[in-house]
């Protein structure tokens, strides 16, 4: 069966129907089908839209128009290809416009998180410039430096941060000194610049 395009059209909508009723058994092979002006008053479209649909089904060969006889059933087998191709059109439209939406959701909602991102980022930078000593947090886990001094880690001199406490447990450990060690899970509070919190990150592998 010849490929063909699908139009959502009226003629296009009658001539599916027909091969509908072909397929489900209304019209059968050899029988003639209404004429064009009862296509017309069934279908609620012109004899033009209806001479169309008819015309739609002959050149698929699923109907020959025969002079002064009208339009003969001549293949179910195409009348069920016709329908299937219709419907398989029908369903990958759709899913091409559900993935559009999709992706367009998807790229709204990239472009909401950077905007959100560079909000975070734009505070974080005033919160610490307005408030020098606010103190950064760092949760340490699974890092090689659990076990470690903080004169052992030589952390001010390594990050240019200055920790002012641990929080270990439900302990919070003020201004600890340089024999303080560094445990599993602890929260580290210190203060610096922003780079200090990255070295901070890079020196515990956060």
């Amino acid at each position: 069966m010849p490929k063909v395009d699908i139009l959502n059209v009226s003629y296009q909508k009658v001539a599916l129907e027909l091969a509908t009723q072909i397929v489900e058994g209304k019209y059968h092979v050899g029988e003639r089908v209404k004429s064009r002006s009862t296509i017309a008053t069934s279908f609620h479209v012109s004899p033009e839209t209806a001479r169309k649909a008819i015309n739609i089904l002959a050149d698929l060969g699923i109907m020959e128009v025969k002079q002064g006889s009208g339009a003969v059933v001549i293949s179910k087998e195409k009348a069920e290809d016709y329908v299937r191709q219709f419907e398989a059109t029908t369903t990958l439209k759709r899913l091409e416009k559900e993935l559009q939406a999709s992706l367009k959701r998807q790229q709204e909602e990239l472009v909401r998180t950077k905007e959100l991102a560079l909000a975070i980022s734009n505070q974080a930078t005033l919160v610490h410039k307005e408030y020098p000593f606010q103190p950064f947090e760092m949760l340490v886990t699974k890092s090689d430096k659990i076990g470690q001094s903080l004169n052992e880690l030589n952390v001010w001199h390594q990050t240019g941060a200055t920790i002012i406490a641990i929080m270990r447990a439900d302990q919070l450990i003020l201004s600890p000194g340089p024999y303080a060690s560094i445990q599993e899970n602890d929260v580290l509070y210190f203060v610096g610049n922003g780079e200090s919190q990255d070295r901070m990150r890079l020196l515990f592998s956060i």
